[in-house]
């Protein structure tokens, strides 16, 4: 059986660094950014640009499924709302697959800092502070593991993970 871990989480929580040191500590591993998927300029969010962005993860995440040289597939998005992830994950083949469904949370404070540090290195925009913390709220009502990572370290969050 192939593992699919499905990981999300607001702006700014942990979830890219967090997958990228889960991918080199599980063996045949593969990675996975939602975000990369929908990288445009200007940022659009229509009816067809959420279609697309839906089709092309899903389109990614069966080729890794089906491929035989990954065990470990390693997905990471926003998915604030059930409807996202159930809508991923009726579009994948996973009879083959144990799905492991997580979201990382942290406490406002520790959401600031992480946002703040982005921010000073360009990353990130004043105002992403306060967009990603209105979305906290909304991981407490999903169908998934909620793991809080307030006062863990990427590495301590990856191994957390590995151990679901």
């Amino acid at each position: 059986m192939k593992n699919l871990y499905m990981i999300g989480g607001t702006m700014g929580v942990g979830k890219t660094t967090a997958c990228k040191l889960l991918k080199r500590r599980l063996d045949n591993a593969v990675f996975l950014d939602g975000d990369w998927c929908w990288d445009a300029d200007p940022f659009q969010v229509t009816e067809e640009t959420k279609a697309l962005v839906l089709d092309n993860i899903s389109h990614m995440l069966n080729n890794f499924i089906h491929c035989t040289a990954y065990q470990n597939i390693i997905f990471c998005w926003v998915m604030h709302e059930q409807e996202i992830i159930d809508h991923i994950r009726s579009r994948l083949d996973t009879r083959e697959c144990n799905v492991k469904t997580i979201s990382l949370v942290c406490d406002k404070a520790a959401l600031a800092k992480r946002l703040q540090k982005d921010i000073g290195q360009g990353i990130r925009q004043p105002g992403d502070i306060a967009r990603s913390s209105e979305r906290m709220p909304l991981y407490e009502k999903l169908n998934t593991v909620k793991m809080d990572v307030s006062n863990l370290t990427p590495a301590e969050t990856a191994e957390q993970i590995a151990l679901l």
